[in-house]
């Protein structure tokens, strides 16, 4: 194994440099040239990871190889993807190593672009004469379709960070490093017209997760501007799952998990305007729906646009697009495969640091929830919404006011840092999201909302980056990030029109928050803005709720703590906790004066730290007696003594739902401590059950020790199933803590 690694990495250096070369259809040295780079490489041996990725990592390495004399192989021991090189590029197999299950069907286009109004494939082979399954001999009489991008070289790299990360908080001590291979295939088009553009199609592919990335890149090389109208970056005609006569109205997908970073106004990637669309394949007449109506192509684009000109010289970068292998047919393997990815592209989300919502700025107020936060083990103060804070306030006095709070709160070993406002707000007619069906302002997600192409929406950006810049705020809680708009003003410095208006701001904000994340700025979003840079969104719920009384508040905090963390890790989502009134509600709907209520201050805080998601306790303090401060300094304590395992992914017990005990495990095969359940009794009655425990993805296999609330630990054989069965008595509105080694 080490010798081909050693190997890989030798060919890496001969192939790292691309040669260049502008082939055109019909010449023959191009082909030559990238046929003999390509027996460089060394002959595949795709092995099959045994172990289970999830528990331990596999010990086959990220390979690129070849097969025979005209085929690339990318492979890690459980994903693969096999192109054919001649006489131009296509995938033919994308392969989950694992489960043996093939996703493609018929090889398409690597991609698709929309230049100056015309259509042209990027590689790609046709003449299958059968479109509902694929032989590799077929690949013998294919042929390169009309008006193709043509390889012109292909290039192995070692994996770039394309998001520069400042590590400064704590992270989980089992953090994986994302490491694999990039391969770039460089196109060339055999017309005048695309003389000097090139096309760059990447793809990564990374070590231990059976998971690959692809996104394009278009370099003008020629004298004259072009315009890239649309493009499709990703198209997987996979086999069908079904058997649906007449038009499904419901389908089984393929166990291929696609994503890309192109997505707005959501909490989780699932809930957010996305750009993978399924389409129908009006070429696979062979199918069992008689209309060709079965959903059967994947493909990753952008719904409108971008309609980006790109002048002599310069270039446009899409978006990434992922593509998972699942090897699970159970909700929560699958999930946790879609957590572990986002634990690796994106580890900043790991951060979770511990902070209080503050609703003043008053210096004096500030200073003293800064020293109760440094007395108590907190590491963050924001400023609220409703607080007095505004960033886009550049004056002399107001920059010098919070320099000296960052510099107050960095001397205790404290972060600071304050919520901004963008897209949920008026600003005028001249910079406000045009409705392009109108051409007045409105037609925004939120009726009204400002353009962040406009000369306001530019000067907005410029301002939050200035303030950040000399205030040295640590954190940016940024409400109504840009949803997705589009504006139809043509008048607007940021963008042309309406087709390229949603890209550059997108482009815009995307930009800005990996800015943030180069700097270190923590970045807490409402929409799926993880892939680009932020770390933290809402877990799901509504504001209103936080009105409603204590007890009702504690149940549906665990309904979405348990709902919210199926596709998040804990670290990814924030949920609320109301010190003082917030929707309305009254007393009895908040914890202020906290003394008095410290029994449900304590069933907030064991929850939320218990799950590992950190809440926006709002209000003006975090203690207002000894007794208080005594209650936050112990949950605080206990949290950190157990941080690592509290952030560990959650396996799914009892959903609540106020009839008996409702609980989640988390775990980590790689900790001391490989378990931690949460267990809660919402019931006026004490209540003993016997508990079953699935032990699987803790790594444990034949015994698990025990302690409940850290008491003497008891063992526990675990059965065929990966399980224990424990007996555990829970207080009536209370909880227990299950410990396991």
């Amino acid at each position: 194994m080490m010798k081909n690694i050693l190997t890989t990495l030798l060919l890496c250096q001969l192939l790292f440099l691309p040669l260049q070369s502008q082939s055109s259809a019909s010449g023959t040295e191009p082909v030559r040239d990238i046929r003999s780079r390509l027996l460089l490489l060394p002959e595949a041996d795709v092995e099959i990871a045994t172990a289970d990725w999830l528990i331990e990592k596999p010990g086959q390495a990220a390979m690129i190889s070849r097969s025979g004399d005209k085929d690339l192989v990318m492979s890690n021991g459980l994903i693969s993807r096999t192109f054919r090189l001649f006489p131009n590029v296509a995938s033919h197999s994308l392969k989950n190593l694992v489960t043996g299950e093939e996703y493609i069907r018929s090889p398409r286009p690597e991609a698709e672009v929309v230049i100056d109004g015309i259509s042209y494939p990027v590689g790609g082979l046709e003449g299958q004469p059968e479109q509902a399954y694929f032989l590799t001999e077929w690949l013998e009489n294919m042929e390169s379709p009309d008006q193709a991008f043509v390889l012109a070289d292909f290039e192995i790299r070692e994996l770039s960070e394309h998001i520069p990360w400042e590590r400064s908080r704590w992270i989980p001590s089992t953090q994986w490093e994302r490491e694999g291979l990039e391969l770039v295939f460089y196109y060339s088009h055999p017309s005048k017209k695309l003389s000097g553009v090139m096309l760059e199609v990447h793809y990564e592919i990374y070590q231990a997760l059976p998971l690959m990335s692809k996104w394009i890149v278009m370099k003008n090389g020629g004298a004259s501007e072009i315009k890239l109208d649309h493009f499709t970056s990703e198209i997987v005609a996979h086999p069908e799952q079904n058997n649906y006569v007449d038009e499904p109205q419901q389908w089984e997908p393929p166990k291929l998990y696609m994503e890309n970073d192109y997505a707005f106004s959501g909490f989780t990637y699932a809930e957010s305007d996305r750009s993978v669309f399924w389409e129908t394949d009006s070429a696979y007449t062979s199918q069992v729906n008689w209309e060709l109506k079965t959903p059967a192509v994947l493909k990753s684009k952008p719904r409108t646009g971008p309609e980006y000109e790109i002048g002599p010289g310069d270039l446009f970068e899409s978006f990434r697009t992922y593509n998972l292998a699942l090897d699970g047919t159970d909700r929560e393997r699958n999930s946790l495969s879609k957590r572990k990815m986002y634990r690796t592209l994106a580890p900043w989300v790991t951060e979770n640091p511990i902070f209080l919502h503050l609703t003043t700025t008053r210096p004096e107020r500030v200073k003293e929830a800064i020293d109760q936060c440094a007395a108590t083990g907190y590491e963050m103060v924001i400023l609220s919404f409703g607080s007095g804070l505004n960033m886009e306030d550049l004056s002399e006095t107001n920059i010098k006011k919070f320099r000296m709070l960052v510099d107050y709160a960095h001397d205790k070993g404290i972060e600071l840092g304050g919520y901004s406002l963008f897209s949920s707000r008026r600003i005028d007619d001249q910079n406000d999201v045009i409705d392009v069906h109108t051409g007045k302002p409105g037609g925004a997600k939120f009726l009204n909302a400002p353009c962040g192409g406009s000369e306001w929406g530019i000067s907005y950006f410029a301002s939050l980056k200035s303030f950040i810049e000399q205030t040295g705020f640590d954190i940016l809680e940024h409400d109504g990030p840009y949803p997705g708009d589009f504006c139809a003003s043509t008048s607007h410095p940021g963008h042309l029109g309406y087709g390229d208006s949603q890209w550059k701001q997108w482009r815009q904000t995307t930009d800005f928050y990996k800015w943030l994340r180069s700097r270190g700025v923590y970045g807490n979003m409402p929409d799926f803005y993880i892939l680009s840079g932020t770390s933290k969104v809402g877990i799901g719920y509504r504001e209103v709720n936080w009105s409603l009384p204590r007890a009702q508040q504690l149940m549906l905090g665990r309904q979405n703590i348990y709902d919210g963390t199926w596709l998040r890790t804990p670290s990814m989502g924030w949920t609320f906790v109301p010190l003082t009134e917030y929707h309305g509600g009254g007393k009895a709907a908040t914890l202020e004066p906290l003394s008095e209520h410290l029994k449900d201050y304590r069933a907030h805080m064991v929850q939320n730290y218990g799950s590992g998601v950190q809440a926006c306790y709002r209000g003006p303090r975090l203690y207002d007696t000894e007794e208080t401060k005594e209650l936050v300094v112990q949950t605080i304590s206990f949290y950190k003594k157990y941080r690592d395992i509290l952030n560990a992914d959650i396996i799914h017990l009892r959903r609540p739902d106020g009839r008996d005990w409702d609980g989640i495990l988390h775990a980590d095969p790689l900790l001391e401590f490989k378990g931690f359940a949460m267990l809660y009794n919402p019931t006026d009655e004490d209540i003993s059950r016997l508990i079953t425990l699935p032990l699987y993805y803790t790594g444990l296999s034949e015994r698990a020790q025990v302690s409940v609330d850290e008491g003497e630990n008891k063992s526990y054989p675990l059965n065929r199933e990966f399980e224990i069965e424990i007996e555990v008595s829970i207080p009536a509105h209370g909880s227990r803590m299950l410990i396991i080694k």
